[in-house]
């Protein structure tokens, strides 16, 4: 017999069995109501955007390339080397950086030089040239260490600089080829044939019979003028004749004489007063005694006589007054004949001079009158231009610079982008495209967001690794195009004309490794101060009237008319400002 509480498990076993049974067989079983219910399409419903709050910053976005900026190609101002044949590339231009003073290439065998400057080499810089590109060559010299005085002229202290700075790149700076030299000869020849010319017909002008008197007799003038100059020239050097020195000298003696015997005789005069003054002390004097015999008076002194002396220094003195009044005499003779010698003697050079003018008015006459003149005074004109000639060309004559042996690059150093020709080829093109040292990214726009956009803009550079990195905006439109490849705006899809457009990272930190590669640029035209409320640009509708409205969702299946203001626009959202909240939802298009 079996337990109550199995037949109770197998009953509800049962009952679960036969109601899954059911269930199944209800699953695969509908009525046509029911089927025609599962197609009818639901019922049209809202579709509804949030009201948000936040900072909206609006941008253009460029798709550009990154790469090194202000591309420039570079040509050559002319020949390289002091001869005009052809210019092959013997080292080709290599990739790589240019600094002030580098060697780009070579042609021929000769350097040609970078050097920092806006003057473009236009010309042969030789000796005597001047000019702006003269000022900047002597700077970057100085700059270079060669000290040459920055004056504009490419004088000696040019020239050596240059020397030096040849040499020291182991190269010999451009001296005067052989045609110049044989140019310089052949003008030289040509001066010395104008001379042997004029020689030659002045030979002939001065041995013609109408002159040849004439010019003898101007020789000879000018020979009496020359020495009577001299005499004139020696008289007026000495102040004596060689008699007057004599007398003048002998009446000197003559005064120096009468002084001697006026001291002598006025020493004499002198000790005989003198002698007179002094008193008698040949006797001695002695004291005695009361008693004793008194000595007996000594004699009295003689005085000698000074009236013979005193009438001796009159006479000498009187003596030695006319050896003074004669020499005098003597002297003033004397300076009088010496003006009366030179006053003669000034005409006689006066009288020379004029016969010498005499003779030369004479000789002019007659050889004005001389059939020869015409040929003298055509070969002094063909010497005078024939030494013009050879003056201009030395003064061009020595150490140059030729053309193609300098370029001046706007700012070093700067980057050789890519060579414009290779070994062996000629030099006839572009040799090479140099770039500064600095990133850029250069892309495109198109014309309509130009509007948007002004020089100093922040940006973002994004690559494709996602790093982004900060930049501004340098330049966009024209002034872009200048600064890269672009020559006129390109054309976008649907025939939309783009304007270029140039962005300059804020660092270069990190981007070496990525020039060439595509990258991403977002420029920041817009942004809103703080945070602010924002619609999808699609919920924002223009009424009749022109104004701005949103519909706002109130219930479900109701919607209220919002008018609003409408601010900056980006990313697909707009600011707007009104009777709105942050969470109310705004229709976005409805069925």
């Amino acid at each position: 017999m079996k337990s109550p509480r199995k037949v109770l498990i197998g009953t509800v076993a049962c009952v679960i069995a036969t109601a899954g049974v059911g269930w199944g067989v209800s699953t695969r079983l509908r009525s046509p109501a029911d089927e025609a219910a599962l197609r009818t399409p639901p019922k049209a419903s809202l579709i509804t955007a949030p009201v948000e709050r936040t900072k909206l910053v609006s941008t253009v976005v460029v798709s550009g390339t990154l790469e090194y900026g202000s591309p420039l190609p570079v040509t050559l101002a002319g020949v390289v080397g002091g001869s005009d044949t052809t210019q092959r590339a013997t080292r080709a231009p290599r990739p790589g950086k240019v600094v002030e003073g580098g060697v780009l290439m070579e042609v021929n065998g000769r350097p040609v030089f970078a050097m920092s400057g806006k003057v473009p080499m236009h010309r042969t810089i030789g000796p005597g040239a001047k000019g702006a590109d003269v000022k900047q060559l002597q700077r970057a010299l100085r700059g270079l260490g060669h000290g040459a005085r920055v004056t504009g002229v490419f004088d000696r202290a040019t020239v050596a600089a240059v020397t030096k700075f040849y040499a020291r790149k182991g190269y010999e700076a451009q001296q005067p080829t052989l045609e110049s030299r044989q140019q310089l000869d052949s003008l030289r020849k040509a001066v010395q044939t104008a001379q042997e010319t004029l020689a030659t017909e002045q030979k002939a002008l001065d041995q013609g019979g109408d002159v040849r008197p004439l010019k003898l007799k101007l020789g000879n003038t000018r020979a009496d003028l020359k020495a009577a100059q001299r005499a004139y020239d020696e008289a007026k050097e000495r102040r004596y004749t060689t008699e007057d020195d004599a007398k003048i000298e002998a009446a000197d003696v003559a005064v120096r004489t009468a002084e001697e015997k006026v001291l002598q005789a006025e020493n004499d005069l002198a000790a005989a007063v003198r002698e007179n003054n002094t008193p008698d002390t040949s006797y001695p004097t002695t004291t005695t005694s009361p008693s004793a015999t008194p000595a007996p008076a000594p004699s009295p002194k003689a005085s000698v006589d000074t009236t013979l002396l005193e009438l001796r220094v009159s006479n000498a003195r009187a003596d030695l007054e006319t050896a003074r009044r004669a020499y005098g005499r003597i002297e003033e003779e004397a300076r009088l004949a010496r003006e009366k010698r030179l006053t003669e003697l000034s005409k006689t050079v006066r009288d020379a001079k004029e016969a010498v003018a005499t003779a030369e008015q004479a000789l002019r006459q007659a050889r004005a009158l001389s059939p020869v003149k015409l040929k003298v005074a055509n070969a002094r004109k063909d010497l005078a231009a024939a030494r013009s000639l050879m003056a201009e060309y030395q003064r061009t004559f020595g150490t140059t610079i030729p053309p193609g042996e300098l370029v001046f690059l706007p700012k070093l150093p700067a980057r050789l982008h890519k060579a414009g020709v290779k070994a062996g080829e000629n030099v006839d093109k572009a040799v090479a495209t140099v770039t500064s040292s600095s990133f850029v990214v250069t892309g495109s726009v198109e014309s309509t967001e130009t509007d948007l956009l002004k020089e100093g803009l922040d940006a973002v550079i994004e690559t494709s690794s996602g790093k982004t990195y900060p930049a501004t905006l340098t330049a966009f439109g024209e002034k872009a195009a200048l600064s890269t490849d672009e020559a006129k705006p390109a054309e976008g899809e649907e025939g939309m004309s783009s304007e270029p457009v140039l962005i300059s990272p804020v660092s270069e930190k990190g981007l070496k490794g990525l020039a060439g590669t595509a990258v991403t640029a977002k420029v920041t035209v817009g942004a809103t101060d703080t945070e602010v409320l924002v619609v999808p640009v699609a919920a924002v509708i223009t009424s009749a009237d022109g104004k701005a409205r949103v519909r706002v969702e109130i219930s479900p299946d109701r919607t209220k008319d919002v008018e609003v203001r409408t601010g900056l626009t980006a990313d697909g959202k707009v600011e707007v400002t009104g009777d709105l909240k942050e969470g109310d939802r705004v229709v976005v298009s409805g069925a």
